[in-house]
């Protein structure tokens, strides 16, 4: 897996230097705020807990319970987050989930749809060891209903990751799917919770596709009309998760922030666990849904070293490149547009791209149509170098991702040779072969 986090390791670590610093920002009356959250939000969450051994070794005391006797309020909870290990982190949030009176779904469903097998499985150790209980008995014991026994399947972290797919049972399971919603009157939910909870993450996105085809919408349409509740709302986060984990993120991350008041529990939660994994990508996510990037929500939703710890986490602010695009980039790209036309024109084969991934190459497409001027050259790269078949994903996934039309948007932005070059391309052999003899007749 390619790092796509905004926290690395620091250079030049030491853990007894740095325990010694913490030591001292918290001794004496108050606390170096300043210090703490730089200094924590440098290491990467291993050197974090080399710093919490070396703490102990040198002062016999606890590092995350001095810093709870230090800070206050959501400072407090994002420092000490930080702390704990991603196992742990997660093993708490499960628990404050379901402990005491009322459960917070959300963040059952936020956690559990997202993680992977390993992920979930080192959780299920560490609730173990923090708590003493088992985590699926909590979670039996707190939820109810069809909501649980999803839940249940998706903690035991035996999706199939092999990454084979077979053509055969993509047809089938989507035909399975409409069997049990669609097609019939009622739905049958076994049905939905064994196919989406067990099903390959590259396997469930064919599924989706060949979904579409036989019942006419969209797997999240049907799940929104079948289903309800709390069911409904996690098997929508499967399903954003399967298409793209980021994604599913960005939008969390948004809905936390939008509106009067904050849900900083879902803030912090977000913005520790993605910091090492893929914080680049939920950005750029964030910034072609919302036309707004993360860090200025953050700068304007949250305050004082909460802000700022939050905003080191984040890592950058994705609208500083976008606000000053060189207009002579601009005209590069038309300088470029002969080649790379020409390039197309004379390739003898075109082949299926390897690594493809049909929603990283639809956030790719939209941003290269955004703002001021179009990337043409990119969208030139993307469409020249996949075979139709991926093409036909990408259309499908623009439109499950963004709510828009790729072709529309290809179109509008395109200039006329050009255009009529990248949506012939992008048109099916039948679409196409049928446009050619519309205009013969004309």
């Amino acid at each position: 897996m390619v790092f796509r986090g905004t926290i690395t390791d620091a250079p030049d670590f030491d853990p007894r230097v740095d325990a010694e610093t913490l030591y001292n920002a918290m001794k004496g009356i108050g606390s170096d705020k300043e210090t703490i959250l730089d200094l924590i939000t440098s290491w990467s969450n291993a050197q974090r807990q080399e710093v919490i051994s070396a703490y102990k070794c040198s002062f016999g005391q606890d590092l995350i319970e001095d810093l709870k006797y230090e800070l206050t309020g959501k400072f407090e909870r994002l420092i000490v987050s930080l702390m704990r290990t991603p196992p742990y982190h997660d093993a708490k949030e499960i628990h404050d989930a379901v402990k005491g009176a009322g459960t917070n779904e959300r963040c059952l469903i936020e956690i559990l749809a997202s993680r992977n097998n390993k992920q979930l499985q080192d959780m299920a150790a560490a609730y173990k060891d923090a708590y003493g209980r088992d985590i699926e008995e909590d979670i039996i014991k707190d939820t109810s209903g069809h909501f649980k026994k999803m839940l249940v399947v998706l903690l035991q972290g035996t999706r199939d990751e092999s990454g084979v797919v077979d053509a055969d049972l993509v047809q089938q399971d989507a035909e399975d799917l409409y069997a049990a919603g669609e097609e019939k009157w009622g739905t049958d939910e076994a049905t939905f919770i064994m196919i989406l909870g067990n099903r390959s993450v590259t396997h469930l996105r064919m599924v989706f596709d060949e979904y579409e085809k036989i019942a006419e919408m969209s797997i999240e349409d049907s799940i929104k009309s079948e289903l309800s509740g709390d069911f409904e709302r996690l098997m929508l986060a499967v399903v954003q998760c399967i298409r793209s984990i980021p994604m599913f993120f960005a939008t969390r991350l948004y809905k936390s922030m939008k509106g009067l008041g904050t849900a900083d529990n879902t803030l912090i939660r977000i913005m520790v666990s993605r910091s090492e994994m893929d914080m680049l990508d939920i950005r750029e996510c964030f910034r072609l849904r919302y036309e707004k990037s993360l860090y200025n929500m953050i700068n304007d939703d949250t305050s004082g070293d909460y802000k700022r710890t939050l905003l080191n986490l984040c890592g950058g602010d994705d609208d500083l490149a976008g606000e000053f695009f060189p207009e002579a980039a601009q005209i590069a790209y038309k300088m470029w547009e002969l080649s790379a036309m020409t390039k197309v024109q004379l390739r003898p084969t075109v082949r299926p791209a390897p690594d493809f991934d049909p929603a990283a190459d639809a956030q790719a497409l939209r941003k290269a149509m955004k703002g001021f001027g179009t990337d043409e050259d990119a969208i030139i790269d993307i469409v020249a170098r996949r075979s139709n078949a991926q093409r036909q994903e990408i259309r499908q996934s623009f439109k499950s991702l963004l709510g828009r039309d790729l072709m529309k948007d290809l179109k509008s932005e395109l200039s006329k040779n050009l255009e009529r070059l990248i949506i012939g391309l992008m048109l099916t052999p039948a679409e196409f072969d049928a446009k050619m003899m519309k205009k013969a007749m004309e």
